[in-house]
């Protein structure tokens, strides 16, 4: 399908999904964010549903000003994947000691490394880069200064919630890896400090929802802002190229015989704000939710621990700021679907894969998120179809 245009006060809501088929919350959201006066434009993408402030699944183009809100706690969260020279007819019938290897080298939930990973013994990584990093460290708001060694230790680690670690096979048989985490607990303090001063600005006093309090341009609370933001952005980056790093490294020593290739790395953040250029104007956009989808671009929208994902490239359509979906996104709350199912309920709807079946994870079941194949079907102007994987692991913290 191509878009739904809905009017707004000072931009019209162009939507990728069925305005329809909007939870109502989500819908007044939308409405919320065109109402500020810095906003050039908003785009929606299927995977739209109700977030903090500002839903998931939305693209704002603002000029001037940006709203933390509309980044969302987990700054730079994103999605990496890599394929591999291995196929399907090489793995081993009983997946469980991959699995296990897998959580052993790459710390899940709250968990943390003993010691910071040293880049320099992992393939591929420029451990100068990494340096920098935490050079740069120094910069970042006071408040999170006494969080250093826990950020340092928690770089490579995954999270919970709907993050994951996968091996995937395409419809070919070929191998994929692929990750969905961001920038951890560091990311989220960052944000809740700076909304937290967004509220507090006199000319955020009269939103029609202070969650949407913006920074605006040339004041030292936007300065602050950008330099924490792309901070943790870059920290997000980072995380994910140490876990797919380890994740290799898991695969590199369990198919020894194999001698295992891999190709170049896709990645893409889909919480995070990048400065562009649309009908000669500059602009922040925003993406919350939504991948960067440029002509030609590589990107990746998973679907849940027990569905399809998809490899994509952008088609550069300017009506969506060159965006794409993010995921399938939600059709439930949390807490919604920990009412509605079952661990039995989750044992069927990931049978064939080696995941977690237990109560804490019934939250992330697949049937609480939206279909998939539909998510992408809707968007068919925005990207185009480069694989489809289905995994048959799935790490979840």
């Amino acid at each position: 399908m191509s878009y739904v245009e809905v009017p707004g006060a000072k931009v019209p809501i162009r939507m990728w999904t069925d305005p329809a088929a909007v939870e109502s919350g989500a819908m007044q959201q939308l409405q919320n964010v065109a109402t500020l006066p810095w906003v050039k434009g908003l785009a929606v993408m299927p995977d739209v549903h109700y977030g903090k402030g500002a839903t998931v699944g939305s693209v704002i183009a603002m000029h001037g000003a940006v709203c933390p809100a509309a980044v969302g706690v987990d700054i730079g969260c994103g999605m990496s994947a890599v394929k591999t020279s291995l196929t399907a007819n090489e793995l081993p019938g009983d997946l469980s000691r991959l699995r296990s290897k897998i959580e052993q080298a790459i710390p899940v939930g709250r968990g943390m490394h003993d010691d910071p990973v040293d880049p320099a013994r992992l393939h591929g990584l420029q451990a100068a880069r990494f340096g920098d990093l935490w050079e740069r460290f120094d910069g970042v708001a006071d408040a999170v200064a006494f969080r250093r060694e826990r950020a340092t230790k928690q770089m490579g680690t995954l999270g919970s919630g709907n993050h994951f670690i996968e091996f995937c096979l395409d419809e070919v048989g070929s191998v994929w890896l692929m990750l969905h985490s961001g920038s951890r607990n560091i990311g989220k303090e960052l944000a809740e400090h700076h909304m937290g001063e967004a509220r507090k600005l006199p000319h955020n006093q009269d939103l029609v929802d202070r969650d949407l309090a913006v920074f605006v341009a040339d004041t030292p609370q936007m300065a602050a802002y950008r330099n924490d933001l792309f901070w943790a952005q870059e920290y997000a980056k980072y995380n994910r190229a140490v876990m797919m790093a380890l994740f290799q490294d898991v695969v590199r020593r369990e198919f020894r015989k194999a001698r295992v290739t891999f190709d170049p790395v896709i990645s893409c953040h889909h919480n995070y704000v990048a400065e562009e250029r649309y009908e000669g104007m500059d602009l922040l956009v925003t993406r919350k939710g939504a991948i960067s989808a440029g002509s030609g671009e590589w990107g990746i929208i998973p679907g849940s621990m027990g569905t399809e994902s998809y490899v994509v490239r952008g088609l550069g359509n300017p009506k969506s700021f060159n965006s794409a979906s993010h995921g399938a996104g939600r059709r439930m709350s949390r807490t919604a679907a920990k009412r509605k199912f079952s661990t039995k309920d989750l044992e069927d709807q990931t049978r064939g894969v080696e995941c977690r079946k237990d109560s804490g994870v019934v939250d992330e079941i697949p049937a609480a998120y939206k279909p998939i194949s539909q998510v992408i079907d809707q968007q068919k102007d925005l990207v185009q179809v480069v694989a489809k994987l289905k995994q048959v692991i799935c790490v979840k913290g």
